[in-house]
């Protein structure tokens, strides 16, 4: 059977990938030599909901390909493939999808029917990701797909598994070692979903906004002797607030009020405190004093806290504890009351809320407030504040607003009951883990950010208002107290046993955190909490591969608990993975990050589907250095399609030539200095590509797969090889058809990690082969045992002289079609030897009309000079050297023009502090480019000169 002409890469890559599938190919322990040493990933589960983007066609490429490689070399492999059932995004598409069928909704429904709906859309669409990483060349072993809700209650046929069991027993666990609470807390509030959200799901929003100033009178007719400065305006005297910026101040004003400044008008409903710094002359008269509230009437303390910072605003702050992160720690420390004037919808709450009303009289106006949406409360507030007086003035500022980054809302901190995690008890056993060689980080400074996180760590806030997520295993009597148990019936016979007699139980209706579930994702995918056999050999896994923004939520949680719950047989605890290789993010060519509304977004299916999966690949592979992020462009995604086809011309090349594979080829065996060299180069790149895998230098794996496939096998090796495969020597040409055929394969075996398809595809069509590529031996070639010096360096002396030729008739922009001899000045044996035996091969490649010895090179040649001795091409009547040396000369000009004026901006430190990131970054590599031009365009002009 001959060989298709092309590759078809749409055609062929679900067939191979069937092929794959039905071979069994991707199981655990697939092409495991026996006793061999284990290596496992597990995948970062990507959410129910999602879709393949950029981000995961990296993350999965640079999986797979270490999966595929330690594969073929023998390993023992996992890639454990699961999902996320994604909480909150997975409710909200679920409750959009009801809304637009006009079906009845979530709490028209009910719980149980609700989440009967939530699995029969998974059942339905959230397979949709795993099958575009199987359009990826993804080699999961999706025998063992694990799902992180699996074994819940009302889990339909099919959806079985112990997830929920280790979920529940640690729940359970940690709950009964005192690193579970409930407590009343601050969290980000999504009043939209009514639900507290993580801070991975708030996002940062700039928003054009305005500062408030309000006057809060001082209580018990007190005033105080506030500085200002009189200065002249225009020719007018005006008074302003002094500052601690300022000189001494120029007179005093006698107040009765304190001025503090706010974003959030209607949080002041709940203010119990104005904080200013100890050390703030202005107010250090009034600490210990008290103001009334606005419109509250309520008394509440001025303190001294260094949360007030003398140099911002009105250097008086508003404490609003239950509304304000900061605030909240600022009454923590100063014995503050926390009010809450919300609702779980970001409504005001007053008339039946005791706290608000607890020792004040409000006005009618304020109690006019009750159940108005937060916005329009603050348009009353501000309206109430100007007309009674007591507003002092409003300032624009644009300013940063939480918002959920599902329901598009902003975020309100919020006072409420919740479960919580004790982090930073976990945390101490987690930071020792990545410092005592259990676990690595590469690239070694991400270490630095997870210790910033884990050392300042806050309570871990589990609970979520949703319906769709594992359910706390906690239920209370009627008198509130609560029993933690796995299931309801322990409970039940807890509670009867506490109470002596049979107690009616109502489950706590919250579900857990997403997080929560998922940092057990290293143990439950593997049987935990039973010890299976999966368990006992592949945790810890080896290495987790994930993105920078989820170091803290995911990494972290999974060492936390991993560490408190995995323990050796001596009791030690057991970290989750060895290494934590930290991946860039993919940015547009310019270095952008990519976003709906830039309208940068590069979608990875559309890469696939027009340029093919192993392009794609290639591309994110070859472009990910270790911490450095990726500029992707389409025209290199079409370069290294172009690098597949060269490849695939080459196999072609070698079928022509009857080239195919010998078994039991020794490669050693090789006489002929060119299969020599090539059996030294492939040794060597064998290496390379190992070390770049084992370090997780993706980028220099294959850039060195690059390097050698299309500039050493295909433009040197398959052109040099044409003499001794055309040749009469019958012996040269079985020897060189075996060391092509061998020297291919190769290339294929260290390509297949990177590109899976074209090389299994070729693999098939080259020979008959007894297991698919995707099982075949990884080489052990040693560049110390095959590299042959002498072999080396008499190609490389060849390849130099082609090379320097064809580069002067570039420069010099001499006609393709012009012949001219080759003139030898001086050599040494070596090159002299080189240039008669290999003259045939030098003419055709240099495209020169033969080679001559003469003791001067005539006027208006150009010399090369080369290792051993130099050469030169008579140029004279062919290329005119004034016209060319102007030419270069002028190009040059421009280049260090161009290089100058970038060198100039980036010694400007002002350019420097101002230019984001990735401008700076992109002036650098051109600098660098320009550079490198200005080189080689001054050498040509020295050349030209020479003609003159």
């Amino acid at each position: 059977m001959s060989m298709d002409k092309t590759f078809d890469a749409a055609a062929a890559e679900p067939e191979i990938y069937a092929e794959w599938e039905r071979a069994g190919a991707f199981a655990a322990g697939a092409n495991a030599r026996p006793g061999a040493e284990t290596f496992a990933i597990l995948i970062p589960p990507p959410n129910v909901t999602g879709s393949l983007h950029i981000g995961h066609a990296l993350n999965n490429t640079l999986q797979d390909a270490l999966i595929r490689w330690k594969r073929m070399q023998g390993f023992d492999t996992l890639w454990q493939p699961g999902q996320d059932h994604a909480g909150i995004a997975t409710q909200m598409v679920v409750e959009r999808k009801l809304a637009a069928e006009g079906a009845p909704s979530r709490r028209e429904m009910g719980r149980e029917a609700f989440t009967a709906k939530v699995w029969e859309w998974k059942a339905e669409s959230g397979s949709t990701i795993l099958n575009q990483l199987r359009r990826l060349g993804a080699s999961c072993d999706w025998s063992r797909m694990a799902f992180t809700m699996s074994g819940a209650p009302g889990a339909p046929a099919g959806e079985d598994g112990n997830f929920h069991d280790a979920v529940l027993k640690v729940f359970v666990g940690l709950h009964r070692d005192g690193l579970i609470y409930r407590d009343k807390r601050l969290v980000n509030w999504d009043p939209h979903f009514e639900t507290a959200i993580s801070d991975l799901e708030v996002e940062q929003v700039e928003e054009k906004g305005n500062l408030w100033r309000f006057r809060y009178t001082l209580a018990d007719g007190e005033t105080y002797d506030h500085p200002v400065v009189r200065e002249e305006i225009d020719g007018e005297q005006t008074t302003r607030n002094w500052t601690p910026d300022d000189d001494d101040p120029s007179a005093w004003e006698e107040r009765n009020y304190i001025v503090v400044a706010t974003t959030r008008p209607e949080t002041m409903l709940g203010d119990t405190g104005v904080a200013v710094a100890a050390d703030d002359p202005r107010y250090a008269g009034l600490i210990g004093k008290s103001v009334v509230l606005p419109l509250v009437g309520r008394r509440i303390p001025i303190v001294a806290d260094q949360h007030a910072d003398p140099t911002k605003g009105t250097g008086a702050v508003k404490i609003t504890p239950a509304h304000d992160f900061n605030d909240f720690e600022v009454g923590k420390r100063a014995g503050l009351k926390l009010i809450n004037v919300m609702t779980s919808r970001a409504e005001i709450t007053l008339e039946r809320n005791d706290a608000f009303l607890d020792g004040c009289a409000p006005d009618p106006e304020a109690m006019a407030l009750e159940g108005l949406d937060r916005y329009e409360a603050r348009k009353r507030i501000v309206a109430l504040a100007e007309g009674q007086g007591w507003l002092d003035g409003i300032d624009a500022e644009t300013h940063v607003v939480p918002h959920g980054d599902r329901s598009k809302v902003a975020v309100e901190p919020w006072l409420t009951d919740q479960w919580f995690v004790d982090a930073k008890a976990l945390a101490k056993e987690a930071l020792a883990a990545a410092h005592d060689g259990r676990t690595t980080f590469h690239p070694a400074n991400w270490v630095k950010t997870y210790d910033h996180w884990m050392e300042n760590i806050e309570p871990w806030c589990i609970s979520r208002q949703l319906w769709w997520g594992h359910q706390i295993p906690v239920w209370y009597a009627p008198d509130g107290t609560f029993f933690c148990e796995a299931t309801e019936a322990e409970a039940q016979a807890a509670a009867d046993a506490h109470f002596g007699a049979p107690t009616a139980l109502t489950r706590d209706p919250d579900v857990l955190d997403t997080w929560f579930s998922s940092g057990l994702w290293p143990m439950g995918t593997l049987g935990w909490p039973d010890q299976t056999p999966e368990l006992a050999k592949y945790y810890p896994s080896s290495v987790l591969i994930t993105g920078f923004d989820i170091i803290f939520f995911w990494v972290a949680r999974m060492m936390m608990m991993g560490l408190h719950f995995m323990k050796d047989e001596a009791g030690a605890p057991v970290q989750p993975f060895h290494d934590v290789y930290v991946h860039a993010l993919v940015r547009d060519e310019k270095g952008k990050k990519m976003s709906k509304s830039l309208g940068n977004v590069i979608d990875p299916l559309e890469l696939i589907d027009e340029f093919g999966a192993d392009a794609v690949r290639f591309t994110l592979a070859s472009m990910a250095a270790m911490g450095r992020d990726i500029k992707l462009s389409r025209s290199r995604v079409a370069g290294y399609r172009n690098f597949a086809t060269k490849l695939w011309n080459a196999a072609r090349f070698g079928e022509m030539n009857e080239c195919v594979p010998v078994p039991g080829f020794d490669p050693a065996s090789a006489t002929a200095p060119l299969n020599r060299w090539i059996v030294g180069e492939t040794a060597r790149l064998r290496e390379v590509v190992d070390a770049g895998l084992a370090e997780y230098r993706f980028n220099d794996a294959a850039g060195a797969l690059y390097a050698h496939v299309w500039g050493v096998f295909c433009d040197w090796y398959v052109e040099l090889s044409k003499p001794l495969l055309m040749g009469e020597d019958e012996a040269a040409k079985a020897e060189t058809r075996a060391t092509l055929a061998w020297a291919l394969d190769q290339c294929l075996v260290m390509l297949h990690p990177f590109m899976p398809y074209v090389t299994e595809k070729l693999w098939g069509q080259i020979a008959d082969r007894p297991k698919m590529l995707i099982h075949a031996d990884w080489p052990a070639l040693s560049a110390e045992a095959l590299a042959d010096p002498a072999a080396d360096r008499r190609i490389g002396r060849l390849i130099a002289l082609i090379e320097a030729v064809r580069s002067v008739r570039a420069e010099m922009n001499v006609p393709p079609s012009a012949r001219l001899p080759l003139l030898v000045l001086e050599a040494d044996d070596a090159l002299r030897a080189l240039a008669d035996g290999e003259a045939a091969l030098i003419s055709r490649l240099a495209r020169i009309e033969g080679i001559e010895t003469v003791e001067t090179a005539p006027k208006g040649a150009v010399t090369i000079t080369l290792e051993g001795g130099a050469v030169a091409l008579p140029l004279a009547g062919i290329v005119d050297g004034a016209a060319e040396k102007a030419r270069l000369e002028k190009a040059l000009k421009k280049v260090e023009k161009d290089a100058d004026g970038i060198a100039r901006k980036l010694d400007n430190p002002g350019f420097l502090a101002k230019a984001p990131e990735d401008v700076v970054e992109e002036n650098r590599e051109r600098l660098e480019e320009l550079r490198a031009e200005a080189a080689r365009l001054s050498l040509a002009a020295s050349r030209a000169a020479e003609l003159v």
